[in-house]
């Protein structure tokens, strides 16, 4: 329970109050020179805003899912009322999203999942890989410099193999309690019924520059005027629901492998993919134990490399040492400078493990930590420099690329105490635009730097041939003292996820503000540059910010949490981001 360790918090808050007002003055401030500012690639905004919806808010003793649209939280809740698991629950829910928000993700697309079972938490990789052929130069002009990001998507080479699917099913080996083809039921029959289009989904079609110009999406997401569908249109997907019977039929291998593959695989190649067979089916989703580290008294658990957990764990670990007595401005700029400092380490050393190693270790060593804490001073570093934490085997140059777009998040507990934490993504909002047997499939690719080098030194997250592209997608479950879950939470984002998810938790741990409050609070976040805020923040904050040297910029801050909680007194409190059209619901 987050209030069990309330009494605990409150001695150690009084015992610090004191240090509290003359630590920032003793915090050595960062003297050292600025690094490059990012690479000016110009994405679109990741599924840009469509203003506020009514925020969904749930309460329920048994079980609880959050997603991002009520088809989606609909089918969860009937696996769930079915006796599934949360995972079943959440291949029903993904199923539901690939039609009803195909901006977002789907099963042409890729996921990390962290999962607690009340004993153990594991996490599950679903990252697409790219093909063997992909070499270093896949994404530069033949003069060298960067594609634009738009051309690189419909050029078919930004397409992955796809993994959500593969991620799924191992996830359900273990812990499905449900028939595997019960779970696909729900979006094969909405698939042939069809679905009232939403308001968001409307919007988006509308405005996305690219849709029209792939004939597959012009076909699907267009009347034959060539006009944008409107909200309300029943659009009916046909295709997608003979795609998941083959899948409920014959599990993931009909997707990887086979004459369904082959013709998927055909299909992309056509667009300018270049995969081969092989590429397909030797994809495997990676089960591992999930990366947890010590906030405070919780034990925050997340998705290891190439996810964003880890930055998410990083800041909050030069966090740990600053509690929270009340000055929130305060605590805010002390949590933003902390993000710079994870987010510069983050844009040097994260990359997919098995091909370079990702210096975990040195990261979070005490001894490193405390000498990046030191630069936390009382005014803003405003930027910050990688660090070099011990054991680094090689130098590697800073990526400055920020493209990664579109996703979902899809958070679920159980009847039986299981909770899980999912962060689903086809990457920029709609994807390739290349939609393939009812499927969206991904440009998961363009989270590779585009440039193989920087500062004279290899880009950890460079392409490279079988790789997992770097992603920001950072699910995250709280345990708490007895290993109990406690929190779960994430959210869509682009690289702005970890901020968001930041944010969140600390609101919810620190703050001890509910789910509701949590999801509707105006949004602040760095990357390693300017203080990013939403346009609703308040003035009165943003001054104080300003008082801290903080350089404060405002944007379309578009996240979409989907946060579960267990009360004091046993029960799920749960809500979905009024950004988006989500919902909470339990029983």
């Amino acid at each position: 329970m987050l209030d069990r360790h309330r009494d605990t918090r409150m001695t150690r808050r009084l015992l610090l109050l004191l240090i509290s007002c003359w630590l920032p003055t003793l915090a050595a401030a960062d003297t050292a020179t600025p690094a490059p500012a990012p690479a000016a690639l110009a994405p679109a905004a990741p599924e840009g805003g469509t203003g506020r919806y009514a925020l969904s808010a749930a309460s329920a003793e048994k079980a609880m899912a959050v997603t991002a649209n009520p088809h989606a939280t609909d089918a969860a809740l009937e696996m769930l009322r079915a006796g599934g698991s949360a995972i079943d629950a959440a291949i029903a829910a993904q199923a539901v999203l690939g039609l009803v928000e195909p901006q977002s993700s789907g099963f042409g697309g890729g996921a990390f999942l962290v999962y607690h079972d009340g004993q153990k938490t594991l996490s599950v990789d679903g990252r697409e890989t790219a093909p063997a052929s992909a070499r270093e130069d896949r994404f530069l002009e033949a003069d060298g410099q960067p594609l634009p990001f738009h051309a690189a998507i419909l050029r078919g080479k930004a397409v992955g193999v796809p993994g959500v699917l593969a991620a799924l099913e191992a996830a359900h080996q273990r812990y499905g309690k449900l028939p595997w083809r019960r779970l696909f039921e729900p979006a094969i029959r909405l698939s042939r019924t069809g679905f009232a289009i939403s308001p968001r989904l409307a919007a988006l079609i509308a405005r996305d520059p690219l849709l029209a110009q792939q004939p597959s999406t012009r076909a699907y997401f267009f009347n034959a005027e060539g006009r944008p569908l409107p909200a309300g249109h029943l659009l009916k997907n046909p295709e997608y629901a003979k795609t998941l019977e083959r899948i409920a039929d014959n599990g993931a291998r009909a997707f990887y492998k086979g004459r369904f593959a082959r013709r998927m695989i055909a299909e992309l190649n056509r667009a300018g993919a270049d995969f081969t067979t092989a590429d397909w089916a030797r994809y495997e989703a990676r089960v591992s134990d999930a990366l947890c580290k010590p906030y405070r008294v919780w034990a925050v658990c997340s998705a290891p490399p190439p996810s964003g957990g880890w930055t998410v764990l990083q800041t909050l670990a030069l966090l740990d040492e600053y509690p929270y007595v009340g000055n929130r401005p305060l605590f805010l700029h002390r949590l933003l400078e902390a993000e710079r400092l994870a987010f510069a380490d983050r844009q040097r050393y994260s990359a997919d493990p098995a091909f370079v190693p990702v210096p975990l270790a040195g990261l979070f060593d005490s001894g490193y930590l405390d000498s990046r804490r030191a630069l936390i001073g009382p005014k803003s570093m405003q930027r910050a420099k990688a660090g070099v934490p011990p054991g680094l085997t090689a130098p590697w140059g800073s990526d400055g690329q920020l493209l990664e777009n579109g996703t979902t998040q899809l958070t679920v507990v159980d009847s039986s105490g299981h909770w899980l934490s999912m962060t689903s993504s086809i990457e920029d909002a709609f994807g390739s635009r290349l939609l393939v047997e009812g499927l969206l499939f991904n440009n998961q690719l363009t989270d590779f730097s585009f440039a193989p080098r920087a500062d004279g030194h290899p880009v950890a997250n460079r392409v490279q041939g079988g790789k997992r592209p770097r992603s920001a997608m950072a699910p995250v479950i709280v345990l708490d003292a007895d290993r109990r879950g406690v929190l779960a939470l994430g959210s869509p984002g682009g690289s702005r996820i970890i901020g968001y998810v930041l944010l969140a938790l600390v609101a919810s741990l620190d703050e001890e503000l509910p789910p509701a409050e949590v999801v509707s609070q105006p949004l602040l976040l760095s990357r390693n540059g300017p203080t990013e805020v939403d346009a609703d923040f308040p003035p009165a904050l943003r001054a104080a910010l300003g008082a801290f040297g903080q350089p404060i910029t405002e944007g379309d801050l578009n996240s979409g949490l989907a946060i579960i909680r267990r009360d004091a007194g046993g029960r799920l409190q749960g809500a979905a981001d009024p950004r988006r059209e989500g919902r909470a619901a339990g029983f």
